[in-house]
């Protein structure tokens, strides 16, 4: 899989997953120069090219002078997630439920991680998967977060408050944010674009909460809704 860009290859070589080999622009300076030591103190191979190379292997010409080569994306198992807490006071743990923009993805992955959720869990079917394009937007946060792929996201919202988490669904006629509790082991399920939740996985659901709105658009979009509430989050659980 490749990853390009030199924010998510920078994150790239900070984990311990395995690089086959880096793509790397002529008269590499700044960041690039900081790369390249990264690199060759892990003993990764780096092949200095002309930027018509990256061009070539970067349709979209946003590698920003560099290409990172590694094994394919490695999804995290939902128990994994959930035994390994970030933080001492309970699990934190944001579900997708239906985003098919892997933009929205990225930037979800991105939140996730900025706001020390321990994991994100996407739908097999019927959702945005891990690509190079999520990489690339998360801007290297999905390499430090872990990921689960399920094939019943409501087995899994099931599993969650078997283990002790209360779920919460976002949506917008749902009840205020700010008035309820979100400490203690939680999970924010995120609607997808158009369509929010699920009638089914509303069901599930032990909430149904909603940022307020005071604007003329009643509505924001999934990844900036789920910032939000992710803040509060973290707010009341510092």
């Amino acid at each position: 899989m490749k990853t390009e860009g030199r924010n998510a290859v920078l994150e790239l070589l900070k984990t311990d997953k395995e690089i086959e080999k880096l793509l790397m622009e002529k008269g590499a300076q700044g960041t690039l120069g900081r790369i390249f030591a990264m690199a060759r103190e892990r003993g990764i191979r780096v092949q200095f090219v002309e930027k018509a190379a990256l061009d070539r292997e970067s349709p979209s010409g946003r590698h920003q002078g560099v290409i990172a080569f590694a094994a394919d994306y490695r999804y995290a198992e939902l128990t994994d997630i959930m035994e390994h807490k970030k933080n001492p006071r309970g699990g934190f743990v944001i579900v997708c439920d239906g985003i098919q923009d892997v933009h929205n993805l990225g930037s979800i992955l991105r939140v996730a991680e900025c706001a020390g959720a321990d994991g994100v869990v996407i739908p097999k079917v019927g959702g945005a998967q891990v690509t190079e394009a999520v990489l690339r937007i998360s801007e290297g946060a999905a390499e430090h977060i872990g990921v689960a792929r399920v094939t019943n996201l409501s087995r899994a919202i099931e599993q969650l408050q078997a283990a002790g988490y209360w779920v919460y669904g976002l949506e917008a006629d749902g009840e205020d944010i700010y008035a309820q509790d979100l400490t203690g082991n939680i999970a924010l399920i995120v609607g997808g674009e158009d369509s929010g939740l699920k009638r089914l996985t509303r069901e599930k659901c032990d909430k149904v909460i909603s940022l307020p709105m005071y604007g003329k658009i009643n509505s924001l979009n999934a990844s900036i809704a789920l910032g939000a509430a992710c803040y509060e989050a973290v707010r009341q659980r510092r």
